[in-house]
């Protein structure tokens, strides 16, 4: 019989085979999106998986930015435009549009919706700037990127509140 192993082990095998390596799991702790047309980052630790943008079910009686709800393999999420919830445009729906499945450990089954995933990025060494309350960062070519605080949107009245 071969050997099983159990998701945990596998993780712990794939850290350490990392380290080994001597590759920094914090280098690539943060994702690069766009939403509205601006650069912005999430922690990795606040997502639990990009999807493209699936079917959506329309909920009426709900605020414009609320897209409606996606079935993602049984377990059904709230997909949010976040463009629209932050009154700076609206996702167009097109191809390049994913969703950002919110981590597990906020025990809310949303999903941000946003206009392009542009990869992984690391801000540690990047230009720090304070600018209206919110650090503001910039990367080596110049480009401005601002933090998505995904604890902070989720704590958000008017962001839990999606009746019209």
């Amino acid at each position: 019989m071969s050997k099983r192993l159990n998701l945990r082990e596998f993780q712990q095998n794939l850290i350490n085979q990392l380290q080994a390596e001597n590759l920094s799991v914090a280098r690539v702790s943060t994702l690069g999106v766009q939403i509205g047309g601006q650069n912005r980052l999430v922690e990795m630790v606040d997502v639990g998986e990009v999807l493209s943008l699936p079917a959506l079910t329309a909920v009426p009686f709900t605020k414009p930015w609320f897209r409606g709800v996606a079935n993602v393999r049984g377990n059904l999420y709230g997909v949010v435009d976040v463009a629209a919830y932050r009154q700076t445009g609206a996702a167009s729906g097109d191809i390049n549009n994913r969703i950002l499945l919110v981590a597990d450990r906020y025990a809310f089954n949303v999903a941000l919706l946003v206009d392009n995933v542009l990869g992984l990025r690391d801000a540690r060494n990047w230009k720090q700037y304070q600018v209206d309350g919110q650090i503001e960062y910039q990367d080596e070519q110049g480009t401005f990127w601002q933090k998505l605080d995904v604890s902070a949107l989720l704590g958000q009245e008017e962001f839990l509140q999606i009746g019209s």
